[in-house]
């Protein structure tokens, strides 16, 4: 059990499915509050249901489109005024389409950026005072692999976690000495609906199926972190040292996986 998070109030955008739900979950199965925020209010009131029959603790849900800044603000506030602290904000809404920038639209560029980059530091900044005034908090942020090391197919969705990434380490050390961690949450491909969207065609998931991750075990390693000055989380293991190598020789890497990076 993490004993650190029992009794918080854990706030996860991106929470009516997929691995923000499993996160939500688990969080529950420690002892914590929950307050889920998604577009899907269905799946919102019925995975509010279950944490709180299961679980025994509060589990508060609002509809939240992270494309719209002025709903964050409206949203977050309301809580702020019904609930009251966040203690730790999973910003984990967010989306990709895996396409060459030839074929890639305008509307997809400001979409992805909209909800993986904007509709993040949104939601952190609407967190953030508070946590400073208390001197305690944790933003996780969920990135990917992509922000470490792009492939074909994937340059939109790349740029916009090598954003999501380049927030999240500059943001840990602005926080550092009002006590808050920030984490980033990097891994590979997860078996969630998330490929739904981004690999319509289905080919990237049959070629990568066998090397998923498995979403309960992700979600268990990211609550296991909560409230602990934790980095990064990098998954899996080897995929995260093949982005290493990349950092260091990236000619040669790109040589050697050429055929592994087109994929998708």
């Amino acid at each position: 059990m993490n004993a650190r998070i029992q009794g918080c109030y854990v706030a996860i955008t991106g929470a009516s499915g997929g691995i923000g739900e499993k996160i939500a979950i688990e969080c529950a199965r420690h002892g914590a509050h929950l307050v889920l925020l998604a577009r899907r209010e269905e799946l919102l009131a019925k995975l509010s249901e279950r944490i709180q029959n299961d679980y025994g603790v509060s589990c508060y849900y609002y509809l939240l489109d992270v494309q719209d800044v002025h709903s964050i603000q409206q949203v977050f506030s309301t809580i702020e005024s019904e609930i009251g602290q966040i203690d730790i904000l999973v910003n984990n809404a967010g989306f990709g389409i895996f396409n060459e920038v030839l074929h890639s639209s305008l509307d997809e560029m400001k979409n992805m950026f909209e909800v993986n980059v904007f509709g993040l530091i949104a939601s952190t900044k609407m967190v953030l005072p508070s946590m400073v005034k208390r001197r305690r908090g944790h933003i996780i942020n969920i990135a990917s692999q992509a922000a470490k090391i792009a492939t074909p197919k994937s340059s939109l969705y790349s740029a916009s976690k090598h954003a999501v990434l380049g927030f999240t380490n500059s943001l840990r050390m602005e926080v550092k000495p009002h006590n808050i961690f920030v984490t980033s949450v990097n891994p590979g491909p997860i078996k969630t609906d998330f490929f739904t969207i981004a690999d319509k065609e289905g080919n990237y998931v049959k070629n990568v199926e066998r090397w998923m991750l498995d979403p309960d075990k992700v979600a268990r390693i990211i609550v296991a972190s909560m409230l602990t000055p934790k980095r990064e989380i990098n998954l899996p293991g080897w995929m995260n040292a093949g982005s290493t190598i990349y950092q260091i020789m990236p000619n040669l890497f790109e040589k050697l996986a050429g055929n592994a990076f087109f994929k998708k």
